[in-house]
């Protein structure tokens, strides 16, 4: 795959306040959202002092972040860091980030579309694919789920499914 260092892997989004002291409520896209100090959300970046588990996802605290007034102000705020600051994987791991975008070949080597969307429900992940005249399809990551055809291969420039 290209060169992603400098791309912004989302992590977290704000979904709301909680309590008056300035937390806001997180849907997480990560298992360790403490390991990053620092976040970008947009035009600043938010220092993380502290997260723990709450409705819905997790309840975190940041320094610049003071009041309900301010932790209400980031609904709807996307927070992410730098690709490289994310750990190494082994071999056949993947980031969700690095396929969004990639283009997806048949096994003919015929273009089937891009990748669009990675969704994690649990039995294994699902890579949607949407075609050049803007229909979508499914295909799995992983062998063993028979109804929607064999899973993919991921190489180094694209998806193979």
């Amino acid at each position: 795959m290209p060169d992603q260092s400098e791309k912004l892997v989302t992590l977290a989004a704000v979904i709301g306040a909680h309590g008056i002291a300035g937390e806001v409520r997180l849907k997480l896209f990560t298992d360790d959202l403490a390991r990053y100090p620092a976040l970008n959300a947009g035009e600043r970046t938010l220092t993380l002092k502290s997260v723990r588990p709450g409705p819905n996802g997790a309840v975190a605290r940041f320094a610049e972040v003071t009041d309900r007034n301010a932790a209400e102000a980031l609904r709807g705020t996307q927070l992410a860091v730098p690709r490289a600051s994310l750990p190494d994987l082994g071999d056949d791991e993947y980031y969700h980030a690095d396929l969004i975008g990639e283009a997806c070949l048949s096994t003919t080597g015929e273009a089937l579309g891009k990748v669009v969307d990675v969704m994690d429900y649990g039995a294994g992940d699902l890579i949607e694919i949407e075609r050049p005249d803007g229909r979508r399809f499914l295909v799995p990551v992983k062998a063993g789920v028979d109804d929607l055809g064999p899973p993919i291969r991921i190489h180094e420039e694209f998806v193979e499914a």
